[in-house]
């Protein structure tokens, strides 16, 4: 049975490749291909309780079983996050999108405005120039992108869904950024301002914990991929 089995963040540093094509017998579960991975890089069991498997670009469970043509994926924790541009998502005038461009966040707020709210809340995150006083030189962002644009979507139609807001835009930026430049935004527009500002702290909490995006810092003297953390929902390989 064939399946195409993916690492990301710190884990492909940790086995020295992003993606192989890998023969497991019929009735294997996730379980059994941590496992197999584990055996040959034992760091990957020392870290497990912070490990999250994908099965076809969902969050699953170690007991699901593996079918043929399965794409299986290895998450490290979240740090949130030229080339191809990825397709954005729109549901309900709700916008969710990947982008290698600096962000547009007066284009993004024009898109969603209809003449009915009262409020419009916007948090970038920015790059900071030092972490606990080590100077930064720079960031650069990876992600799982066709299960980040996914989630980012389920995860803004749900705060639309929770809140009493008008339209939500989330917008995640990869690649290379320097100190000062946006990587994240969440955009919210609401009738009333305490809504609009709820609603875009929620977003931007549970986007930094559920969005498979993760960033490597950059140093003067090194480097080092930045852990986060997941959400308390997300099963752990473990």
């Amino acid at each position: 049975m064939h399946a195409r089995v993916l690492f990301f963040g710190m884990l492909k540093e940790v086995v020295g490749r992003s993606a192989e094509d890998a023969e497991f017998v019929e009735g294997t579960d996730l379980r059994h291909v941590f496992e197999t991975y584990a055996t040959q890089y034992p760091r990957l069991r020392e870290i497990s309780r912070s490990i999250v498997v994908a099965r076809n670009q969902e969050f699953a469970e170690l007991a699901a079983k593996v079918e043929e043509g399965d794409e299986i994926a290895f998450l490290p924790p979240v740090s949130g996050g030229a080339g191809r541009e990825l397709p954005e998502i729109v549901i309900g005038g709700n916008h969710y999108a990947l982008t290698r461009h600096a962000i547009d966040t007066r284009a993004l707020i024009a898109r969603l405005l209809t003449g009915s709210e009262g409020a419009v809340v916007t948090f970038e995150g920015t790059v900071r120039n030092n972490t606990k006083g080590r100077p930064t030189l720079y960031l650069d962002y990876e992600c799982y992108e066709s299960m980040a644009l996914k989630t980012m979507a389920k995860l803004g139609q749900e705060i639309a869904a929770g809140h009493p807001v008008e339209r939500v835009a989330m917008v995640h930026r990869l690649g290379r950024m320097l100190v000062g430049e946006t990587s994240v935004a969440v955009i919210v527009t609401a009738e009333h301002r305490r809504a609009a500002f709820e609603a875009a702290l929620d977003g931007i909490d549970r986007l930094k914990k559920l969005v498979p995006i993760w960033k490597k810092e950059h140093f003067v003297d090194g480097e080092v991929w930045v852990e986060g953390e997941w959400d308390e929902h997300v099963p752990l390989a473990q």
